[in-house]
């Protein structure tokens, strides 16, 4: 409904416009009435309306002066103009201040009515243009925000080889040259519990007050696992070992006098990995910051922890070691097997400083690859909470032996979560998809229908049904469209709309690309 004033020093002629535009159509009303320029901008401060019918030669405050006030605090209004004065000098000022409608008195009702219509047709169109790039800017911020969940998740797995700082800053239109990770923790009191719904709300304040104290682009949140967030920190500068020392420890000390001022069940606790200055480097970062939590966890007077060099010296200077990693841990989700007992080979006699495999150290990097394979195990969505009892005072091959035997109890679980679970919870998704097509679906609502992360649920999905998540969404709006198009009395636009596409355009250059015709063209050869 668009509200339209009426400003006229003729108390008839206000009349008469009120009864024909509120008689023309239910989608404009007179909303008020005006009788000369001051008090019409009064009305128009109280009101706001979207158009104004403004009379231009009125004793006091004129309608040009009126146009001029109203335009300097509300520039949307449209104004149409109406003159028993048909001179070139009145035109001209009005046209100066934007004014594109100008009718003469008497005026007739077509006269009037064809002039609102131009009007409000410009104003709908402004509004759909307006909500059209809403829709865009929504949807591009949430797609950067799985995007960059997207970057955490496959860091941590060392599944980022390909992409540069350069190309991360071209992509969220900041420079970076350097960063680092630091997982935050929310730990629970003694022996209370930590809800789902505190975790949720501790997860949201973490986000929003960090990007509070570093820039919002700087700081990219992964997903939340149990009660842990990894974090990437981004920097536009070349980060020194002291300055990024004292930088953090300013934001932490910061962040933990806000934190005290709310009322969370739990405390926080942050590990830190060192900075690096290459992208492909953060998963070491990582497992620092994963060690640093744990070093930390030991020291109950102590709120964060920086990890040591020469700690991550001995642990990721080993050549290739991270490889070996990220190897095994892919073999662990597609449980196989056979590449899982290969690949455990090669860690476990990967070469040590000294090049002795010693039962301390085989401990700590079983230790390190339990809790990744446990973070990675809970993000699809499996549920194995065992852990191997291994003592480092054991002997390293029966420390080895232990090692092997909870890998392959993993495997054999993630084989029978992915014959069954997983293949359910997949059907679920087709068929959640199949039902909700005409709806603006997204890959993260139906991850979060299925109860996997985005990042995962993705992959699984690929891997099973040999389809992208949006290739599978086209391929059954495609198939409506052109069930739809058997109609002859459902136009193009309005099957475009009924399948889930807002943009028929859009959606014109969609069905070519999957058919090789144009809908006009598809429809032409169906119904010959």
């Amino acid at each position: 409904m668009l509200e339209i004033l009426i400003v006229d020093d003729e108390i008839l002629e206000r009349k008469a416009l009120t009864k024909i535009i509120n008689n023309s159509s239910d989608t404009v009303m007179v909303i008020g009435e005006a009788p000369n320029g001051r008090i019409a901008i009064e009305m128009a401060k109280e009101h706001q309306p979207d158009i104004m019918f403004m009379d231009i030669k009125m004793p006091g405050v004129d309608g040009v002066q009126a146009v001029k006030a109203i335009r300097r605090f509300a520039p949307g209004i449209r104004f149409i103009m109406v003159s028993a004065f048909n001179t070139f000098e009145y035109a001209k000022e009005v046209m100066q201040q934007g004014v594109k409608e100008y009718i003469l008195k008497p005026s007739s009702k077509k006269d009037i009515l064809e002039s609102l219509h131009r009007v409000s047709e410009e104003i709908v169109e402004e509004r759909k243009r307006r909500e059209e790039h809403e829709n865009l800017r929504e949807n591009l911020n949430r797609a950067v925000s799985i995007a960059q969940k997207e970057w955490v998740s496959s860091l941590l797995v060392n599944q980022v080889q390909d992409i540069t700082f350069d190309e991360w800053g071209q992509l969220l239109g900041v420079e970076i040259t350097s960063g680092y990770m630091v997982l935050f923790s929310f730990q629970p009191i003694q022996e209370s519990e930590i809800t789902a719904n505190e975790k949720q709300s501790w997860y949201l304040w973490l986000k929003e007050t960090v990007k509070s104290l570093v820039k919002e682009k700087e700081a990219i949140f992964g997903p939340m696992t149990d009660s842990q967030v990894p974090v990437l920190f981004l920097s536009h500068k070349t980060i020194e070992k002291g300055q990024f020392k004292s930088s953090a420890r300013t934001n932490f000390e910061r962040l933990f006098t806000l934190f005290n001022k709310e009322s969370f069940k739990g405390q926080l606790r942050i590990g830190v990995g060192r900075p690096y200055h290459h992208a492909h480097e953060l998963n070491q970062s990582y497992h620092e910051a994963v060690m640093a939590l744990e070093q930390l966890l030991k020291s109950p007077n102590q709120r964060y922890f920086f990890a040591d060099k020469q700690e991550s010296t001995e642990r990721l200077g080993q050549s290739g070691i991270l490889e070996v990693e990220k190897r095994l841990l892919d073999a662990v989700r597609q449980g196989d097997v056979n590449q899982v007992l290969l690949t455990f080979d090669s860690f476990v006699t990967m070469p040590t400083e000294n090049n002795e495999l010693s039962a301390p150290l085989l401990k700590k990097s079983f230790d390190e690859l339990f809790v990744l394979i446990s973070r990675m195990l809970h993000e699809l969505g499996i549920s194995y909470q065992q852990l191997p009892s291994i003592d480092e005072t054991e002997e390293v091959m029966k420390i080895v032996e232990k090692g092997k035997a909870h890998l392959l109890a993993v495997v054999q679980h993630v084989q029978v979560w992915r014959n069954n679970h997983a293949k359910g919870m997949l059907h679920k998704a087709k068929e959640y998809i199949e039902t909700h097509y005409a709806d603006s679906l997204t890959l993260e609502q139906v991850a979060e229908y299925v109860e996997l992360s985005p990042f995962y649920f993705s992959k699984l999905f690929k891997d099973r049904f040999g389809l992208t998540f949006i290739d599978y969404l086209t391929e059954i709006r495609i198939s409506k469209a052109k069930l739809e198009m058997v109609d002859p009395g459902k136009s193009l636009k309005e099957i475009c709309y009924s399948i889930g596409y807002k943009d028929p355009n859009y959606f014109s250059r969609v069905f070519k690309k999957h058919t090789g015709l144009s809908p006009t063209e598809f429809r032409k050869a169906s119904v010959s």
